[in-house]
């Protein structure tokens, strides 16, 4: 079942219509679906597609020269070219009268081993293109290489390609859209589980309840999900024993880089460098409050919640696992899930209100959404804001997010309200987010104030899935 990908779908097909030589680069974390991608948009066209191995050179582009001739010829030859620089000549002179499509996925692993092959290609690109209808596509999951040795400006390749694409897992309406079966709370906590990324969706099972799929996937030693961030993780970077320590300390509790850096006892100047890698994977975030660019009071949080659920508690139980006690394990994970789900729910309410922008239905036109956090001035304590996004300095939106079993009450959204004026606002739009609805003392003071929108998770689940 193919869902999703409908933006990066259209804009390969307008570059295909073109035809004109056009050059793309997808890139993205392993397992977010790429070569899915490509597979559906080549599936209707004339193209060769290549996967790249980690191998040498030559197992490469004997790869490669098999692919191109039973792409010419119909028929599976034995005969390789001479060097990947005739292959590909080879194919930008089939695409001189006819579209054709040339796409080489793991790109790194082939350019790796062939030096040259970026020049090659920039050789080629600059001899034939005006004249030719080949639409290339360089696909690649090292994230790093992609982007420092295809992307950037020192590349070879650089301002050649007429389109990039970095795939991003999916968020919460296409995850709903596969899990058609579970039930809306399921839906959610399945999200909270495995996110958005499409390879780990499909391990989970729509027939099972969450508690059955949890027991079947992340506490069962022999499941590919028990042990697949550290296996993610040895793939991406050299040193994952440290990177590991860092998604760790994060994962229970330390959000500063002081505290950070003090759990996994290295100096802040190094943890700060492979806090960057792992940013730039995509796998933590660094966090300021709304509306401040750089803070002392920055913090970083998981930014997968595939890594976000395993390191929080996986690795603590991996004993309990490994001796086959998955429901010893779950007993030890339950009374924690309501918690967990609560980062995890302020995320999909922030989703649902960037559904509302890009429909034109929300009263805020904000660039942007964000948390906050700081001091009151009333009271002179800490507190917290779980969204804010502002329109102009007269007007923005305030959201309080509740995962829990118990209708929120008037309660919740005066303080939401008395937040809100911190920042002296002449108009503030408040929404108050929760699992089970709202008591009917909530509702009376809601519409009193005429500001407020309550929106159930029920109503949520419904409008995020609109036209879906």
């Amino acid at each position: 079942m193919f869902i999703g990908r409908e933006r990066e779908l259209a804009s390969l097909e307008r570059l295909y219509t073109s035809d004109k030589f056009e050059f793309a680069v997808i890139y993205g974390r392993r397992r977010v679906g790429k070569t899915a991608l490509i597979s559906r948009f080549i599936g209707d066209k004339r193209a060769i597609y290549f996967m790249g191995v980690e191998s040498s050179a030559r197992q490469n582009l004997e790869n490669l020269s098999r692919n191109i001739m039973e792409f010419g010829t119909g028929i599976q030859a034995d005969t390789a070219f001479a060097s990947f620089q005739a292959a590909l000549e080879y194919v930008f002179w089939l695409a001189q009268k006819e579209r054709l499509v040339l796409a080489i996925d793991e790109y790194p692993y082939v350019a790796r081993a062939s030096k040259s092959l970026a020049s090659t290609l920039q050789l080629l690109i600059d001899r034939y293109k005006d004249g030719s209808k080949l639409m290339l596509i360089l696909c690649g999951s090292s994230m790093s290489y992609m982007e420092d040795h295809v992307l950037a400006y020192k590349a070879p390749l650089y301002g050649r390609r007429t389109a990039q694409m970095k795939i991003l897992p999916f968020g919460f309406g296409d995850v709903c859209r596969y899990f058609r079966h579970f039930s809306g709370e399921d839906k959610a906590l399945a999200y909270g589980m495995v996110g958005g990324t499409p390879q780990y969706l499909l391990q989970m099972d729509q027939r099972l309840s969450i508690e059955e799929n949890m027991k079947n996937t992340f506490l069962n030693a022999t499941s590919s999900l028990f042990e697949e961030p550290e296996n993610l993780l040895k793939q991406e970077v050299r040193e994952p024993a440290l990177y590991n320590a860092i998604i760790t300390a994060i994962a229970t509790g330390a959000s500063r880089m002081a505290e950070i850096s003090t759990k996994v006892g290295e100096d802040t100047s190094v943890c700060a460098t492979y806090m960057k890698n792992l940013t730039a994977l995509g796998l933590i975030r660094r966090e300021t409050p709304y509306g401040e660019k750089a803070s002392r009071k920055s913090v970083y949080a998981i930014d997968d919640n595939m890594f976000r659920f395993w390191y929080r508690f996986v690795p603590q139980l991996s004993s309990v696992i490994g001796r086959g006690a998955s429901d010893l394990a779950y007993q030890r994970i339950e009374p924690y899930l309501s918690d967990y789900m609560g980062k995890v729910f302020e995320e999909i309410c922030r989703q649902y209100l960037w559904e509302l922008l890009l429909k034109g239905e929300s009263p805020v036109e904000f660039r942007e959404l964000g948390r906050w956090w700081g001091t009151d001035p009333s009271t002179r304590s800490q507190t917290e804001i779980d969204i804010m996004g502002e329109q102009d300095k007269d007007t923005a939106l305030f959201a309080e997010c509740k995962w829990t079993n118990e209708k929120v009450d008037a309660g919740i959204l005066e303080t939401l309200d008395r937040r809100s004026r911190i920042f002296h606002y002449g108009k503030a739009h408040l929404y108050l987010f929760a699992k089970k609805g709202f008591t009917k003392g909530c509702e009376e003071a809601a519409h009193r104030m005429g500001n407020v929108a309550l929106v159930g998770y029920e109503d949520l689940l419904e409008k995020i899935m609109e036209d879906r």
